[in-house]
């Protein structure tokens, strides 16, 4: 495994936290380490992580052009749910679920409050 976590600035860190919170929890994620201006979700601190946090130079955050967070719930009627409380939970639709490479890749877009790109996936 070579990733350990990832982190995405938010505006926010109260509403990431519970935006974060309520989405990952499906995937059986929780927050690990909370220090105030970031805090770390993940299922252990020994498996990759997502972080948020308020950006360490105290500018606002900006999400990065051509950056994405994926996640691989397991099929694509998790793919469909996740895209789905997303979008109940604040998400702007980037990329509605289907089909993106027949037999091979299914996937569904969204950006968060902050504009930051999370991908729900499923291959096979």
């Amino acid at each position: 495994m070579m990733i350990s976590y990832v982190t995405l600035g938010v505006n926010d860190i109260a509403a990431a936290k519970a935006f974060y919170s309520d989405l990952l929890a499906d995937l059986g994620a929780k927050s690990l380490m909370d220090m105030g201006r970031i805090a770390f979700f993940g299922k252990s601190l020994a498996q990759p992580m997502l972080a948020v946090c308020v950006p360490f130079n105290e500018q606002a955050a900006q999400p990065g052009n051509g950056n994405m967070v994926s996640f691989q719930p397991g099929s694509k009627e998790k793919v469909d749910a996740l895209y789905h409380k997303a979008i109940a939970l604040g998400a702007h639709c980037d990329g509605a679920p289907g089909q993106r490479i027949p037999g091979k890749f299914y996937g569904a877009y969204v950006k968060d409050a902050d504009g930051n790109k999370l991908c729900f996936c499923h291959f096979g």
